[in-house]
């Protein structure tokens, strides 16, 4: 079977008619075989298009050798159906895709930076460049670049070229398919070898953005967003800067020395107020002490951080023959501590499966301290009561 793909011949085309070549099931799910479709296959790092045929929603569209696969969520009744494509995610990728060859050929024209591989997602998309490093400035003449091709509204142009005669066209990459290939041409500036729907011109890409740059395998993975996606960004990206500038009463450039300096004044503060705990800590572990009833302490913290519960955990074993089952919570999470004396020697991990559950949580450490994290809103009390006894049953 062989479906004619007619997004080729018009990328723009939303809506079509086409007769049911087979029908079968893919992925347990319904799916239809047509003679001709503007669905675009999932391929070459682009999604496939979404929309309906006959009004029932297509999930997912796969090539099987020559011919479109269309999972639906139903089989349309008729023979002769009518598709329609989600218009607006069409263009979305359009420009995406285009921005992404307009893109990896500044890369090589700028920094000899080769591409490879490239994944459109929902939100941003990724280059992935063969380059070791990359400076801001290098960055930004790559930006640059690409965007002075999307200004100048070149045409995008797409034709098939024999197999025998591609070695004519001046390809970026070799193309990955024999027989016809079909050359994405950004004219005067781009070859590629792909199959993906393009934008007309340059022009209709909008802007080509890139918003960061980490390492992967060796090479350089790049996250950019084109068109529309480019104003959303900037948008958002805005929205915090205006806030930023607002808060701090500084100019925009100036915002960064205003983060960098509260962040260091919050560390500063995390030191103090740590040491602070711990020399409390070391106060109230001996009123604790001196109330002890027995070698076993244990408290619900409620009013306690869990690193201040640690902390006069610890003061107390140091201090005697001492093992200690503490409760206390997190702006997020429940938490169980137990702790014991190097004098005792009791494996207190042995504990944590049957008192993780209490608390829907996980939990570890080592033989003579542990700690579960769990649900907020977990019985604490109960679990304390409950992690209290069986200390006491291991500690016999």
């Amino acid at each position: 079977m062989t479906t004619t793909r007619l997004y080729f011949e018009d990328a723009y085309l939303t809506e079509f008619e086409g007769r049911v070549l087979a029908r079968l099931e893919a992925e347990g799910k319904p799916a239809v075989v047509l003679d001709r479709t503007a669905f675009y296959p999932e391929s070459g790092g682009q999604p496939w298009d979404l929309g309906t045929i006959d009004g029932i929603a297509v999930l997912k569209v796969v090539e099987d050798g020559e011919a479109i696969v269309h999972v639906v969520e139903k089989s349309p009744a008729e023979e002769t159906v009518r598709g329609k494509i989600d218009g607006p995610r069409r263009f979305d990728h359009m420009q995406q895709h285009t921005g992404q060859h307009v893109l990896s050929q500044a890369f090589i024209e700028v920094l000899r930076g080769e591409t490879r591989s490239f994944h459109l997602g929902a939100e941003e998309s990724t280059l992935e460049i063969g380059l070791g490093t990359v400076s801001e400035e290098s960055l930004d003449r790559v930006e640059r670049r690409a965007n002075e091709i999307i200004f100048e509204d070149r045409a995008v142009k797409t034709y098939f070229v024999p197999q025998e005669r591609i070695a004519e066209v001046p390809l970026r990459r070799p193309p990955k398919v024999e027989g016809l290939v079909r050359v994405v041409e950004v004219e005067g500036f781009d070859f590629s070898a792909c199959g993906g729907t393009h934008v007309r011109r340059t022009g209709e890409i909008g802007l080509a953005k890139i918003l960061n740059a980490e390492r992967i395998r060796g090479n350089l993975r790049f996250t950019f967003v084109c068109g529309g996606r480019a104003l959303a960004s900037f948008q958002i990206r805005n929205r915090v800067v205006r806030d930023l500038i607002a808060r701090f009463n500084v100019r925009a450039q100036d915002v960064t020395a205003s983060v960098e300096r509260l962040a260091a004044e919050l560390k500063d503060l995390k030191k103090s107020h740590k040491k602070t705990e711990e020399r409390l800590a070391g106060f109230e572990s001996a009123d604790y002490i001196a109330k002890a009833q027995g070698r076993i302490i244990v408290a619900v913290l409620e009013e306690k951080s869990p690193e201040a519960a640690r902390a006069m955990a610890l003061s107390i074993v140091r201090q005697g023959v001492f093992a200690v089952c503490f409760g206390a919570r997190s702006v997020t999470r429940s938490h169980l501590l137990l702790a014991r004396s190097e004098s005792l020697t009791a494996d207190l991990r042995t504990l944590v499966p049957v008192l993780a559950p209490l608390v829907n949580g996980k939990g570890g450490g080592g033989p003579s301290l542990v700690e579960i994290a769990g649900d907020r809103e977990a019985d604490l009390a109960a679990a304390v009561a409950r992690a209290a006894a069986l200390l006491g049953n291991l500690l016999l």
